[in-house]
């Protein structure tokens, strides 16, 4: 399991030449053979390392798997994104993946602008948890069973 902040979190570090010879990546994608991708899922933030992490425990499925992570929503990347879900020909659904409630997060500001990308044997699914008044459950044993229900669907 990953901390709750990403700000503790070794994986979520830069290297001083990444701030000083590299630059901002508006999408950041998985280095996999894009031609054994059959799902790519679409996520921004700490959801990544958790999909991350799970995807390394679950060897039936990497290689079939693709992670595409947006760091920067708007203006939205679409040059980069088309030219990665271009690069997965195999891959048939595409997954938004989010941390938060449905009504809340990335999904409403990225569902219109993900669907105009599709091409006509893909499609776009989200997978997170369900609309709610609150962002959070308030139990942290239900918010738990929550994010195993949805890292466990995003991966299949």
């Amino acid at each position: 399991m990953t901390p709750k902040s990403l700000l503790r979190l070794p994986q979520a570090v830069s290297t001083l030449d990444q701030f000083t010879a590299g630059g901002f990546l508006p999408v950041i994608g998985d280095p996999v053979d894009p031609a054994r991708v059959e799902r790519v899922l679409l996520c921004s933030g700490k959801v990544y390392y958790d999909l991350a992490a799970e995807l390394q425990r679950r060897t039936e499925v990497q290689g079939r798997i693709a992670i595409l992570r947006l760091e920067q929503f708007y203006p939205f990347p679409l040059t980069l994104l088309q030219g990665w879900l271009a690069s997965y020909p195999g891959a048939q659904e595409i997954f938004w993946v989010q941390e938060e409630p449905q009504n809340m997060g990335g999904w409403n500001f990225m569902r219109p602008r993900l669907e105009a990308l599709l091409g006509d044997e893909q499609e776009l699914r989200y997978v997170g948890r369900a609309a709610s008044a609150s962002p959070a459950t308030g139990s942290y044993t239900i918010h738990q069973l929550e994010q195993e229900r949805f890292i466990g669907e995003a991966l299949g």
